[in-house]
């Protein structure tokens, strides 16, 4: 059995890393509140801007824009967003795992470039055989703005327009509750896929005021000011910019989420070995004055 030193030293230091994951959650708390709010503010619009662009799209009749320019797939970057820290559980783990899963699917990929985003990427994937791109955004998650996800959209348009790249991929946490980060894999360039307009709308819903309702078979026809070509000229680049700070923003509430799920169950962990630290304690302060009482009786005994 440990000594009552042994187990004093233990409680303090359990006792001390309680304080440590305690506070750790309250931080995280905190932060993922304005986190979360962020994100769920960002959804409405990313709705709204994939169904108008989605519309230009649609009605402006076989206009091209480099941005949506399909080329084979031979030259690839994949955005890799984890964490600033550790302590949040499989949070990175998760990121890395995914990634690794990516390029083992495509096989075709000659030429693969790796943006890690968060210290934990930076630090994981320096480490493997795989390039890395020049440019590197270490502290954009702790300091989130739409300025710096600009700057990353734009280094990824500059890279795509010169044909260096042929297709940029994101894997990335995306924030679903407190209790669950959903780790999604997603194509950003080419804007090829901007998801269709919605169809099933009731007659009449989404034209101008005042445009009286089409009926069946007759085509809508839109007027575009100053040109569609411009309009989506200006769209796609803000609509890359949009999806890079979506990603970044859900990122930025998972890991939160997950730190505060992580601290809060290590908090308990810590909780229930005091206990069992604190009884065996209790119990070898017992065995240990049982003896000194039994050493003192028999010591009177041998006297008398």
């Amino acid at each position: 059995m440990a000594s009552l030193i042994d187990i004093r030293r233990r409680l303090r230091s359990v006792t001390s890393t309680q304080q440590i994951t305690r506070a750790m959650k309250m931080v995280a708390a905190a932060k993922l509140r304005r986190a979360q709010d962020r994100v769920v503010g960002a959804r409405p619009y990313a709705k709204l801007m994939t169904s108008v662009l989605a519309s230009v799209r649609e009605h402006a009749g076989g206009l091209t824009h480099p941005l949506l320019a399909e080329r084979e797939e031979k030259r690839v970057l994949v955005l890799v967003v984890a964490g600033d820290r550790g302590l949040c559980g499989a949070f990175n783990t998760n990121i890395h795992r995914a990634t690794a899963h990516l390029l083992a699917e495509h096989p075709g990929w000659s030429e693969v470039t790796l943006l890690p985003v968060g210290k934990k990427a930076m630090e994981y994937w320096r480490r493997r055989k795989l390039t890395i791109a020049e440019k590197s955004w270490p502290d954009i998650l702790g300091n989130l703005s739409s300025a710096k996800a600009r700057e990353v959209a734009q280094y990824l348009a500059e890279e795509f327009l010169a044909e260096r790249l042929d297709a940029v991929y994101v894997v990335v946490n995306v924030f679903r509750s407190v209790i669950s980060q959903v780790v999604t894999t997603q194509k950003l360039l080419p804007l090829g896929a901007v998801a269709p307009a919605p169809e099933g709308k009731p007659q009449g819903e989404g034209k101008p005021k005042g445009e009286a309702p089409q009926s069946a078979g007759t085509a809508v026809e839109y007027l575009y000011e100053p040109d569609a070509a411009s309009i989506l000229a200006w769209l796609l680049p803000r609509y890359l910019e949009f999806m890079v700070y979506r990603a970044l923003a859900e990122s930025a509430a998972a890991e939160m989420g997950a730190r505060m799920t992580a601290m809060d169950a290590a908090s308990k962990n810590a909780g229930e070995m005091i206990d069992k630290l604190t009884l065996s304690y209790n119990r070898a302060r017992q065995a240990r004055i049982t003896k000194e009482l039994i050493e003192i009786v028999s010591g009177a005994a041998a006297l008398e």
